[in-house]
């Protein structure tokens, strides 16, 4: 009797505290080292693990080539990264989709002087623009594919060169350029560390695609579902947890996004046409 009571007693014991699930390496492909993965992504490491049951270990990468041999290898299982880096990763480990995490105000634009000779984008015909960070969605890829919408070929119509933004802005009120590329919040703070000078926004593209979470393309089907679970269940909980990272503002006012199709990155694919490279390698690669 005292056995049988036992063995219903560790039974429910049991079945109130289920095995630990499997763990999960999580990596994030514009963060270098394991300190500052932690200092950006600590909160959402515990609050992860916590609405999804499994242990998640956050994994370092030193660079965007890093992720996708560590994908390949199985070395880990989530990787967050930016859309211009979400169609390589795709086109070379058959990454899966998780959530999309969306940034407000994520647009690239073109941008010069309010007193200088560029007024329309046709103005810019035989000028030189500037792009930062090579292969940036939102400094690079992105405000040269608003050029293009707007009928300017790359490197035909206009002279592209690639300068750090603050040096680009400095040889923009020299006029040794004519434009320089940069999304929103660099604008924003362009204004503030030249606020003797006056911009004007003379091209602007469309929102651009999210940054995405994938996974590696044999983790199975089960445990994604967790973790999407925890992103539709319980999003304003992980947001306010990824908020406590300084780098993560950019997500602040955004959503969490799990109906995404592969498609909606075929406007970034379109990017990389447009500077005459394919999405087999990471751009400066």
């Amino acid at each position: 009797m005292i056995r049988s009571l036992l063995a219903a007693a560790a039974v429910t014991v049991a079945a109130s505290f289920p095995a630990t699930a499997e763990s999960l390496k999580f990596a994030v492909t514009d963060i270098e080292g394991l300190e500052a993965l932690q200092q950006e992504f600590g909160a959402f490491e515990t609050k992860l693990e916590e609405l999804t049951g499994h242990d998640i270990e956050l994994f370092p990468v030193s660079s965007r080539t890093a992720a996708v041999e560590a994908l390949n290898q199985d070395k880990v299982d989530l990787v967050l990264t930016g859309p211009a880096e979400y169609v390589v990763i795709n086109e070379l480990t058959k990454a899966k989709i998780v959530t999309a995490w969306q940034r407000p105000n994520y647009f690239a634009q073109v941008v010069t002087l309010s007193d200088g000779p560029i007024k329309s984008v046709q103005d810019l015909k035989g000028k030189t623009v500037t792009f930062g960070s090579v292969g940036s969605t939102s400094q690079h890829l992105g405000p040269a594919q608003v050029l293009a919408d707007f009928g300017l070929a790359y490197n035909t119509d206009y002279q592209p060169q690639i300068i750090a933004r603050n040096v680009a802005v400095e040889a923009l009120i020299r006029g040794d350029v004519q434009a320089v590329g940069m999304n929103e919040g660099h604008l924003s703070r362009i204004r503030e560390a030249f606020p003797d000078t006056s911009f004007t926004v003379v091209a602007r593209g469309r929102d651009l695609p999210n940054d995405i979470l994938v996974a590696r393309s044999d983790l199975d089907d089960a445990t994604i579902a967790d973790v999407k679970a925890a992103f539709v269940d319980h999003g304003a909980e992980l947001m306010s947890a990824i908020l406590t990272g300084e780098d993560n503002q950019k997500y602040k006012g955004g959503f969490f996004l799990t109906k995404v199709e592969d498609s909606e990155y075929d406007y970034v694919r379109a990017m990389y046409k447009t500077i005459g490279v394919d999405t087999k390698a990471f751009v400066g690669n």
